[in-house]
């Protein structure tokens, strides 16, 4: 739903969202800001914004960001990230932004919210029930979008990302009808006490979001590392079957994370690993 209402014949169209071509080709700097699931979106934002658009981008937890008293350049764009639309730092984080006189886009699924109704621009999700994976759509499209405007990237790859955004829900159904695996695996390890999530780049990211949910869903405590950091200290804590999840889903970085799960392995670790199909 969210692709259907900003991809129109082959083309992102942000037009309803009120942020223009000019505006977007304008921004030097993007600020997201979010809490929780959505800070997790903020941080994939960062590695594809930067990637694909040339943008410097920093992102902050809203609590974080309201009491520091950030810097924000001109010719920047406060991103707000939010499910509800009522979170109560990101609202407190939105207010401060206008009051430095710096436009906010609010990425939010609820129609009408306090956040909706006080941001510049506003991108709705329209994903119905509360889910994270929407909002992310709508940080890559932002992203192509930009990258696009600012001449970044060329007609071809404009074209071909946005034809692998339209494969997107039959990847993730792909997935879903593989859920007896997943299941299995998951009774398997039901009684598990401590989960490691380890990746990098995007994994990470990923990473910390999949060690949220094992701690809200499941009430199993779980923490999340950037494979690389591991070696500095905490990797003491790894012992005879802890299970660590290891994501590895980007070429550049995959031998890394790879030797980062050998090295938990010989530790001891039982591995689980999250990877592209094939």
């Amino acid at each position: 739903d969210t692709i259907g209402a900003y991809v129109k014949d082959g083309k992102i169209d942000l037009s309803e969202t009120g942020l223009t071509d000019e505006k977007l080709q304008e921004i030097e700097r993007i600020y997201i800001v979010a809490c929780g699931s959505a800070y997790h979106v903020g941080m994939v934002g960062k590695y594809v914004i930067e990637e694909l658009a040339d943008i410097p981008v920093e992102v902050d937890l809203a609590s974080e960001f309201r009491y520091r008293n950030p810097k924000l350049v001109k010719n920047s764009l406060v991103v707000i990230v939010s499910q509800s639309g009522e979170t109560a730092d990101s609202l407190a984080a939105l207010r401060l932004a206008k009051e430095r006189k710096i436009p906010v886009l609010g990425i939010v699924n609820v129609v009408g919210s306090s956040i909706a109704r006080e941001s510049d621009y506003i991108l709705y999700t329209y994903a119905g029930p509360e889910i994270s994976v929407a909002q992310l759509i709508a940080m890559y499209l932002l992203a192509i979008q930009a990258a696009k405007v600012k001449d970044v990237i060329s007609e071809e790859r404009y074209a071909a990302l946005i034809e692998e955004l339209g494969t997107l829900p039959e990847k993730i159904q792909k997935t879903l009808d593989d859920k007896e695996r997943i299941q299995w695996f998951a009774s398997k390890y039901a009684n598990a006490k401590d989960v490691f999530f380890i990746g990098r780049g995007i994994d990470y990211a990923i990473s910390m979001e999949g060690s949220l949910k094992m701690k809200e869903i499941s009430y199993i405590h779980s923490e999340a590392y950037a494979a690389g950091e591991l070696k500095h200290g905490t990797i003491s804590l790894i012992e005879d079957g802890i299970l660590v999840v290891g994501v590895a889903t980007q070429a550049a970085l995959f031998e890394k994370t790879i030797s980062n799960m050998v090295e938990v392995k010989s530790r001891g670790a039982y591995l689980m690993g999250l990877t592209t199909y094939g």
